[in-house]
């Protein structure tokens, strides 16, 4: 493959290299490849008039082909007298100059850089078969042999499947020794390997050239199928890389042995070779097995649409994969920081990668799923990192020939923080102007109908938003309510920068904006007797692990939430978006809120998993409260219709049906 896999999900490698262990016996050598699959690199890297050792020979016919082929200067060795015994008496009449000695390859008595070139095919591994104490000293043991009997300018090639503890020792003796060293990856090797129904393990041609005196240590591999060779600046880049290609294969051994009656997903990520930042993220998503549904697809997300639900979360991936009729879905998304020219050049990138997670049995073209024909469009505007928030970016994406703005935090880079969409008006540069008539998230609806419930009829109502993001919501709300006095609030001073340097955010006496601590300015609030109309709480938590990504928790602690009612006028509503990953918290959360506020209000909005809640400290007639719900949603209908917003126009009798009114 050109793209090295890299997953953070944990699979049996111990398990997978003992299969390889177990069945090595006699035939070990056939998981090396033969002289066919071996020839093209071996050519490359002896001439044929250099001296060669062959270390560890066995019964292999490694020695005998590249004497059959001109190499006619070779000297095998082996531990085994037996061994040895067999393969004179086997080639001494047709091949009467291929000599065979019986030595220990730990205790050589050749001279001093008597060879040009040592081969070893196996031999390392088999020396080394377990990472244990004794194993870096008989390693090191080797290499000094190998170090003496070879000249400079001289090669050890070693055909190896580079156990980590195996890779580990190379890395370790030959670069710091002033030998340049080199991987290659032998698919010839595998290619046989898959054919006669082997299991295939990757098989990699490790040269080491031994040089007088390197300024600096040298380290390259050609390990993609294009052949290209990249320099690497150090020994732990080369052994993440090696590893995430013998993770892929755990991966496709993994994936090819799913169990077929049970759902699976597996994520990875796919990165081009001495690249830092990925360039795919793939999601192997397995049902259940059904017979009427087909076996394998990939699915490609256009750029811009990774954050949408059926693409960003699990529940998501498992229904795509259900509608698109497949057992096996492969899903993939495109990253940022990369430049994608069209679909045909990336699913090109891709068709090995697709054909190495396919089920058992299934070959040819694999069929590449998305929607519309192109890879979508991504602009980054801006780039930058926060002290408080990380590092984030603002980009412009195309979705169904529209463009909109995002900022986005890269350490959940699934959530939008904020999103707003872009008229045809140019200003400064070549930037769109935002519409401020648009509401990204749909949850954001329904805070501005709670938030309506209460305003529409107060002479100047006061409107607290706390998580400002691009301040869209805040903006929003002074359009709609036009008397309104609206305070966001956020902790970032870089988020309120943003706002305004790329959201269109201006502040004004009715439209202020508080750097601070949510939670510091509900206490503020209360200390100075500050009371609103309206407080929404609409932040998101940094914490990834906790099981409530909105808010954060401590904003739903007993004490915090009573004074929260405390900043309420009287018939004041306070809103939270509520987001719950752990659906056993939820119970608790309704009893705090239901011991400081007379009514509270619930209404899922099932596919952006939000929940907003509605929290009164008055209380309200029930029907009462659905009927001027009823008028709120019908005078933002109008609003949103006035303003060229008809696809975001609510389905005002499903809200009412839906929502759960506790009193």
């Amino acid at each position: 493959m050109n793209l090295l896999p890299k997953t953070e999900d944990k699979f049996a490698s111990k398990e997978y290299w003992d299969t390889f262990f177990k069945k090595r016996g006699a035939s070990a050598f056939e998981w090396y490849g033969e002289y066919t699959e071996l020839s093209k690199h071996l050519h490359k890297y002896i001439k044929i008039s250099e001296r060669i050792l062959v270390l560890g020979c066995g019964n292999s016919s490694l020695s005998s082909d590249l004497f059959d082929v001109g190499y006619r200067n070779i000297i095998s060795i082996d531990i085994s007298e037996i061994v040895i015994h067999q393969m004179k008496k086997l080639h001494s009449l047709i091949r009467p100059s291929l000599k065979f000695i019986h030595m220990d390859a730990l205790n050589m008595t050749f001279e001093e850089g008597e060879f040009s070139v040592a081969i070893d095919k196996g031999t390392l591994d088999a020396l080394i078969p377990k990472e244990s104490a004794d194993v870096i000293e008989k390693a090191t043991k080797y290499f000094k042999q190998i170090d003496k009997a070879i000249k400079f300018g001289g090669r050890y090639i070693c055909i190896s499947l580079l156990q980590s503890h195996v890779l580990r020792t190379i890395l370790d003796y030959f670069p710091s020794k002033s030998w340049m060293l080199r991987i290659i990856r032998c698919f010839e090797a595998e290619k046989k390997a898959a054919e006669s129904g082997q299991k295939v393990f990757p098989v990699f041609i490790v040269i080491c050239t031994k040089f007088k005196n390197l300024n600096q240590e040298i380290l390259e591999l050609n390990v993609t199928t294009n052949e290209s060779i990249v320099r690497l600046k150090n020994t732990e880049e080369v052994a993440g890389i090696i590893l995430n290609i013998q993770q892929s294969e755990f991966i496709s051994y993994e994936v090819k042995n799913l169990n077929k009656k049970e759902y699976k997903e597996i994520s990875l990520d796919l990165f081009q070779l001495g690249e830092v930042n990925p360039r795919f993220k793939i999601y192997i998503i397995n049902l259940p097995y059904e017979k009427k549904r087909g076996l394998y697809a990939a699915f490609v997300v256009p750029q811009g649409r990774e954050i949408e639900w059926m693409f960003s979360t699990k529940a998501g991936r498992m229904h795509l994969t259900k509608i698109s009729n497949y057992n096996r879905l492969l899903i993939i998304t495109l990253c940022r920081d990369q430049k994608y020219d069209s679909f045909e050049i990336v699913t090109g990138e891709l068709e090995q990668t697709v054909q190495c997670f396919a089920p058992e049995g299934i070959s040819g073209k694999i069929l590449f799923l998305s929607i519309g024909s192109d890879v979508g469009k991504r602009i980054i505007r801006d780039e930058g990192e926060s002290k408080i928030s990380g590092k984030y970016v603002i980009e412009d994406v195309e979705i169904n020939n529209q463009m909109f703005r995002r900022l986005v935090f890269l350490k959940n880079q699934n959530i939008i923080q904020s999103e707003a969409k872009l008229t045809d008006k140019k200003i400064k540069g070549n930037c769109k102007e935002v519409d401020h008539y648009y509401l990204a998230s749909k949850y954001h609806i329904f805070l501005t109908i709670g938030c309506d419930l209460v305003c529409n009829a107060i002479t100047v109502p006061s409107v607290a938003v706390i998580g400002l993001g691009g301040g869209t919501l805040c903006v929003f709300l002074r359009k709609y309510l036009s008397n309104s006095v609206v305070t966001g609030v956020d902790l970032d001073a870089e988020v309120l920068n943003l706002a305004q340097k790329w959201f269109g955010l201006e502040l004004h006496s009715n439209l202020k904006v508080v750097v601070e601590d949510g939670i510091k300015f509900i206490h503020d609030s209360v200390n100075s007797g500050a009371k609103y109309n309206c407080l929404i709480l609409d932040v998101d938590s940094k914490d990834t692990s906790m099981g409530i990504s909105c808010p954060p928790p401590q904003f739903l602690e007993d004490h915090i939430v009573e004074k929260t009612a405390k900043c309420l006028k009287n018939g004041g509503v306070f809103l939270l978006n509520l987001l719950i990953r752990d659906k056993n918290l939820r119970p608790d959360v309704f009893t705090t809120l239901k011991k400081y506020f007379k009514v509270v209000i619930s209404y899922n909005l099932e596919e952006d998993l939000n929940e907003v809640i509605f929290c009164f400290n008055e209380n309200k007639n029930v029907k009462k409260l659905k009927a001027s719900l009823k008028v709120c949603c019908g005078r933002i209908n109008s609003f949103l219709s006035k303003n060229k917003q008809e696809s975001e126009v609510l389905d005002i009798d499903e809200f009412l049906q839906k929502i759960q009114i506790d009193s």
